[in-house]
């Protein structure tokens, strides 16, 4: 792949380290990026080459388009992979990558525009053909709200044109909610993406989420990889992603039908790269109906979930389309075998899901066939209040579902992190739910459905042993460490540190 020799990512933690991953394998070099507060950062030290771009706040760092150029040009990297969050979905970024000669490993500027846009992504996809949920486009005043409220019917859902993750978002259920739902998710909205338009759609409380993987080359190839169900979710975030969709309605015909709609919606905006159609899936006693939900425009973090099934490094095919490659494979040559399951480690409270910062004391990581941990974090690292507080994700796969699911309950009581919270225990728990492993009954209300997963339970005997296990190891690690250090007892040598120590000259 000549046109491209060195990758910058424009990115952090785990993501940076998974770009990082398949370059190395394919013998590209790497830059890191990093604010203050990622000085010693895992994807900093594992880096070929690494340039601070600014102080902590993200704003000042890894929102600057400006500084990320910079990066590149300071270190003659060819291409720009912005990972997710942050720049990822910006068309700013990619447009002044085209602007710079250099090469932005995602779709066209032009494709992020309309997809970033939900009401220009419903106008787009209806014209397509593709299922929208019935609503009306970027609604203007509370008295136009409730007249649309009542002829579409309750409940509804006021959701920000220019959002995501669940900001600028509300559901109404009868008209006199409609006026104060209203202004509050135009303030949210206002605040969050300096957009206060809204729109109004039915609100389907009980559907599954579930999405289409796709890639797509600049020669008019495109082709779906297969569903991920994302259905258990809090606040709008995914918990848990799983591929195939345990519904009992998704039949190949309706996989087929879901995947050859999600094409039909690349093909319509000039989609390049990976990307992933959301649909909402309502199911029924009679059946199930799928409507658009929205498209992201770059990787996603369940994206393991779909390289465990159907054996594609996706990074890789992101590379080589950015480069001007053919995709080099149609859809019937994508092969879905067995059963992959991810949960998002989150250093958070397992109740209030409310953020828990602060330095890890400890680690272990569990190990094993169809295991897969992608993490942004070792032991000593600090987990920044400034960002998000994901320091991992744990993937496995399995012949069938019962076999990832038994693979993961192994995976999650391996896993020791000490000196924060976790969201461990609520994993263990969702997965021990006799609906949840029954399959056919999850829904994104399943956590409200299901309070008990959330309800705070003393840890078993073989967990507090490990947890006992993995302090011991600590203290023995860190009295043998130079200078005191503290590392964990994962990547807690005195090597680990000299490592730190001579990773700091390629700092520019």
């Amino acid at each position: 792949m000549a046109a491209l020799r060195k990758i910058l990512v424009a990115n952090r933690g785990e993501i940076a380290r998974r770009v990082f991953r398949t370059c190395r394998e394919h013998g590209l070099g790497t830059v890191a990026v990093y604010s203050d507060a990622d000085r010693d950062a895992l994807h900093v030290i594992e880096a070929d080459e690494a340039v601070h771009i600014g102080p902590t706040a993200a704003r000042e760092s890894y929102l600057k388009v400006e500084a990320i150029i910079d990066a590149a040009r300071r270190t003659g990297a060819d291409a720009i992979h912005p990972g997710y969050g942050f720049l990822s979905e910006r068309p700013a970024l990619a447009a002044a990558c085209d602007a710079a000669g250099i090469i932005f490993v995602g779709p066209p500027a032009a494709a992020m525009d309309v997809m970033g846009d939900k009401v220009r992504a419903r106008k787009a996809m209806t014209a397509a053909g593709v299922p929208v949920v019935p609503g009306v486009d970027d609604v203007r005043d509370p008295a136009q709200a409730e007249a649309i409220a009542q002829e579409i019917g309750f409940p509804i859902m006021i959701k920000a044109s220019a959002g995501g993750g669940g900001k600028g978002m509300r559901v109404v259920a009868s008209r006199d909610g409609v006026a104060a739902a209203f202004a509050s998710a135009q303030r949210e909205a206002e605040a969050a993406f300096g957009d206060g338009r809204v729109f109004l759609e039915r609100a389907i409380l009980s559907a599954r989420h579930v999405e289409i993987q796709l890639m797509a080359d600049a020669h008019g190839n495109c082709v779906w990889l297969g569903e991920r169900d994302c259905s258990v979710q809090r606040r709008h975030q995914k918990v848990i992603e799983e591929s195939p969709s345990p519904s009992r309605w998704m039949s190949d015909e309706l996989r087929r039908a879901m995947g050859e709609v999600a094409v039909r919606a690349a093909k319509a905006v000039g989609y390049r790269s990976a990307g992933t159609v959301e649909f909402l899936f309502e199911e029924t006693e009679r059946g199930a109906h799928f409507y658009f939900l929205e498209m992201n425009t770059r990787l996603q973090v369940e994206h393991p979930v779909t390289e465990l099934v159907c054996g594609r490094d996706l990074v890789w095919d992101q590379l080589r389309v950015a480069a001007g490659e053919p995709l080099g494979y149609g859809q019937d040559d994508i092969v879905r075998r067995g059963h992959a399951l991810e949960c998002r480690i989150y250093a958070e409270d397992p109740v209030t899901f409310l953020p828990r910062p602060g330095r890890i004391t400890a680690l272990r990581w569990p190990e094993g066939a169809q295991v897969r941990v992608d993490a942004a974090v070792t032991g000593g690292s600090e987990v920044s209040s400034h960002y998000d507080p994901m320091i991992a994700k744990l993937a496995t796969w399995g012949r069938d579902r019962a076999e990832a699911i038994g693979r993961m309950r192994r995976a999650l009581r391996e896993t020791v992190v000490l000196g924060v919270e976790t969201n461990i225990a609520l994993h263990l728990r969702i997965l021990d739910d006799p609906d949840f492993c029954a399959g056919t009954s999850v829904t994104t209300r399943y956590i409200a459905e299901h309070p008990h997963v959330i309800e705070p339970t003393p840890p078993a005997a073989d967990d507090l042993a490990a947890a006992i296990a993995a302090a011991a190891a600590a203290a023995v690690a860190a009295r043998g460490t130079a200078g005191g250090h503290g590392m964990g007892a994962t990547a807690s040598s005195g090597d680990d540190v000299a490592w730190r120590q001579s990773a700091r000259w390629r700092r520019q």
